[in-house]
């Protein structure tokens, strides 16, 4: 993937092409009107010194130093970013991401750790073992990291496991399915009501107050009777209100789109100082919500690290996915940080806008060189100073042409991000 981002083509590279078109007529022109004003009025040997002056053009033209202005950037750029812990698939998005106007974040493994644990069970009526017991054997089939978590505790615990038959994952609102033909649902107050569960009444005042301290609370319902609750805990990266913070001084919104319930997500955006956020989110709102910013002329990125996540990634003008993350994540997004951290994407923007500086330097190089030796080669100087450009001069200040526009592109290597 890195190898190939750096043989892609950056946008920019378009103009430079175009530039070219008129360019290469252009030099051939003025070495046509060269020769024929050496041929015409030039000194003796006419003929010789018209070929000369008319070669020493053509030569010290060559636009190689204006080809390799951007690949060079690109391919220096692209290795920073690799070394960086900064996976870019194409060029298009180095350029595009020094462009952003919004961050669309996903909260649990992009703004946390991604390590959800059990902090506790709560159970009415019912053994509290037998019931994490039945609520582990249920997430046993699905992928989720809060699934993971129950797993794990439910073993620490020594829980008794049971056959599942009927399962069912409800994207964004839990898991379903049956035990010895009873009901188990394990999920948010949506899919309780979607199943018409009752007796929230009994505990939703301590789920609430759970939930402002920023943990994440699945209802236990078994049969049609909410039976209790579970705690999870994921703590909030130590690098991402660091990574927020700079990436707000640079001008860019931020936006947290969680599926977890307002409680939780509020005391999350509290803590990284987050004042734009929406909760209980399914895959498709985040989709549209990206979708509703694009129309109004935003430039979106979204980080995400969840099979949730993949649709918006894929929507988004720059997906970015935790490379701690899913595959299906990973293969949505157009970067991947492998350390699955938000100071990733502000260090790809600082690369992004360092590669996009250092390309305009290179253009301006080539340019400038052109637009000064192609009259010296032309002879201009001769009438008043006597001075020709010898093709084999004009060969050696092509190249360093060439070797200047390299140099400065190398020194991307040596940038801190």
């Amino acid at each position: 993937m890195v190898s190939d981002a750096s043989r892609s083509r950056a946008p920019i590279q378009n103009l430079v092409d175009k530039i070219s078109r008129y360019f290469v007529p252009i030099v051939v022109l003025i070495s046509a009107i060269a020769f024929l004003i050496w041929w015409q009025f030039g000194p003796e040997p006419k003929l010789v010194y018209a070929f000369v002056n008319a070669i020493a053009v053509l030569i010290i033209a060559c636009p190689c130093a204006l080809g390799l202005a951007t690949p060079m950037s690109v391919m220096v750029g692209v290795g920073k970013g690799a070394k960086s812990g900064v996976l870019i698939k194409n060029a298009e998005v180095l350029e595009k991401m020094d462009k952003i106007d919004v961050l669309i974040t996903d909260k649990t493994g992009t703004l946390t750790e991604g390590k959800p644990s059990v902090e506790k069970i709560v159970v009415k009526d019912r053994d509290e073992n037998e019931v994490l017991g039945k609520i582990a054997s249920l997430n046993q089939s699905s992928e989720h990291p809060l699934a993971t978590a129950v797993v794990n505790f439910a073993k620490s615990n020594n829980a008794t496991f049971s056959k599942v038959e009927n399962f069912e994952s409800v994207t964004g609102k839990g898991v379903k399915g049956s035990i010895n033909n009873e009901l188990i649902i394990l999920g948010n107050k949506k899919l309780l009501e979607q199943e018409n569960s009752q007796d929230f009444s009994a505990i939703e005042e301590q789920v609430i107050s759970e939930q402002k301290q920023g943990k994440t609370v699945s209802y236990i319902a078994i049969g049609k009777k909410v039976v209790g609750y579970i705690t999870i805990t994921d703590a909030i990266k130590k690098s991402s209100l660091e990574a927020i913070n700079e990436l707000k001084r640079q001008g860019v919104q931020v936006i947290m789109l969680t599926g977890d319930n307002e409680n939780t997500a509020k005391a999350v955006a509290s803590e990284l100082n987050l004042t734009d956020f929406k909760a209980s989110c399914l895959p498709q709102d985040k989709l549209e919500f990206i979708k509703n910013l694009q129309a109004k002329g935003k430039i979106v990125a979204m980080a995400g690290d969840g099979i949730n996540d993949a649709p918006a990634l894929a929507q988004s003008d720059i997906g970015i996915a935790m490379g701690t993350g899913t595959d299906v994540a990973i293969e949505s997004a157009k970067i991947t940080l492998v350390k699955g951290d938000l100071q990733g994407i502000v260090k790809a923007k600082n690369l992004s806008h360092a590669v996009m500086k250092n390309i305009k330097q290179n253009l301006f190089f080539a340019f400038i060189y052109n637009s000064l030796g192609v009259p010296i080669a032309a002879g201009v100087l001769f009438p008043v100073f006597g001075i020709l450009l010898s093709p084999m001069i004009a060969a050696l200040a092509m190249s360093f042409s060439s070797v200047s526009v390299i140099a400065n592109a190398l020194r991307l290597r040596t940038i801190k991000i």
